[in-house]
């Protein structure tokens, strides 16, 4: 079982692979140094969609996107979570090595010959390297992942954590599910609600914040083509390596189109979740 990503070069990005064994090892880590790397980008990878709508997304409501969201994630069981540590400088924690540390959660719950998914993403999730008979065996339990997530010191309005994420509102979905051990709430005020109660205020969807950027569409890798951002570690579609990129994205958003003088201006971003933008 691959705890680290092998070998490591001097100086290069190693994903510390989180498993029932070593979980509350990880964690211990994270509550040590989240006060010196209070931003983190998050993502996760879940079994695709398996309710879809049959109106064009561009014309539906964020009501109506967030009815399909509940919809899928209220049938559905989270596969990774990845979360990559950074100060203001975007600075990776070191653990007092040579080397930088992100973070990949790996999830016993979902049983591909048993639940719910849709098997053209348990395809590509495959294809990218997610193994998910080890999932199944050596995964952690989500309900355990909760109770220390819950003891993390990286979540509520009280901790000066900032969230950093890409086109997110599956990814906090799936999180408030666990957190609250409940189906996810009937109507979108109250799954904002939650997600403030939990995230605090300072949520950042790069997603939402590329509409406002001149010549940024698509998806992750299509914008870090053109802001010239590489992957330097693990491959897309995997928590770990996504959460990474996200925050490298972020940053050079931060660079090129606000600069130093204008960073404030990305505060009117906080908090707001594309295809759930109430007032935009």
């Amino acid at each position: 079982m691959r705890l680290l990503m092998n070998p490591p070069r001097q100086g290069s990005v190693v994903i510390r692979r989180v498993w029932r064994s070593n979980v509350e090892a990880e964690f211990h880590l994270i509550r040590n140094i989240i006060t010196s790397y209070p931003i983190i980008a998050m993502d996760t990878e879940f079994p695709g969609l398996v309710i879809r709508s049959e109106s064009n997304f561009r014309h539906r409501k964020p009501s109506e996107n967030y009815a399909l969201l509940k919809a899928n994630v209220d049938r559905l069981h989270l596969i990774q979570v990845g979360l990559t540590l950074s100060d203001k400088h975007g600075n990776l924690p070191n653990l007092g090595t040579p080397y930088s540390f992100i973070w990949e959660f790996n999830f016993c719950d979902f049983d591909v010959s048993r639940d719910l998914h849709a098997p053209e993403s348990i395809a590509l999730l495959r294809r990218q390297g997610i193994d998910f008979e080890m999932n199944r065996k050596f995964g952690i339990h989500l309900m355990h992942f909760r109770q220390l997530l819950l003891r993390s010191r990286i979540l509520g309005r009280r901790n000066q954590v900032s969230w950093v994420t890409f086109h997110s509102a599956y990814d906090f979905g799936f999180l408030v599910k666990i957190l609250t051990r409940r189906p996810l709430p009937e109507e979108l005020a109250g799954f904002l609600h939650t997600v403030r109660i939990f995230f605090g205020e300072m949520v950042f969807d790069v997603k939402h914040v590329m509409k406002f950027c001149s010549n940024l569409y698509g998806g992750l890798d299509r914008i870090c083509q053109t802001l010239r951002v590489d992957r330097v570690a693990g491959n897309s579609h995997q928590a770990g390596s996504d959460s990474l990129l996200t925050l490298h994205a972020f940053h050079k958003i931060k660079q090129v189109y606000f600069g130093t003088k204008n960073s404030d201006e990305l505060l009117k971003f906080a908090g707001v979740l594309y295809d759930l933008e109430e007032n935009y």
